[in-house]
């Protein structure tokens, strides 16, 4: 199922600049690559992205696959601006929303600390099958 995206995730990442290997680390852990996924607070599709995240990044349909992975892929590139690319607090932003990580000055909670060590593996395994 990891390689059903590729195209989409490739293409977010040529333009926003963001590793393919991280893209799909942040979709298996958001979504375990279901396009359909919806979670308990209402975050959506594959990169499980908010009602307001969705509309800041101008997805449409955050059920439309691509749509979705470049609403997501733009996200995390605004966050690693403004984090000058430190992957804690992209993934902590991402994750706990940036209001949260600015007020704990870091990663937030126990719960997030946890969803960056998860994605962080993954990004390791894709990178390492990408060489």
């Amino acid at each position: 199922m990891s390689k059903a995206y590729d195209a989409f995730i490739a293409e977010a990442s040529q333009i926003y600049g963001i590793p393919v290997p991280f893209i799909k680390a942040v979709i298996k852990i958001e979504s375990n690559f279901n396009p359909r996924a919806v979670s308990r607070v209402g975050a959506m599709g594959l990169m499980q992205l908010m009602p307001a995240t969705a509309e800041h990044m101008k997805v449409a349909d955050p059920f439309d696959p691509r749509q979705n992975i470049m609403g997501g892929t733009k996200y995390l590139r605004r966050l690693s601006d403004r984090y000058d690319g430190d992957i804690n607090l992209i993934l902590s932003g991402y994750h706990a929303g940036p209001g949260n990580v600015e007020k704990a000055g870091g990663i937030p909670f126990e719960k997030t600390q946890q969803y960056v060590k998860n994605v962080y593996s993954w990004y390791v395994k894709y990178r390492n099958e990408m060489q």
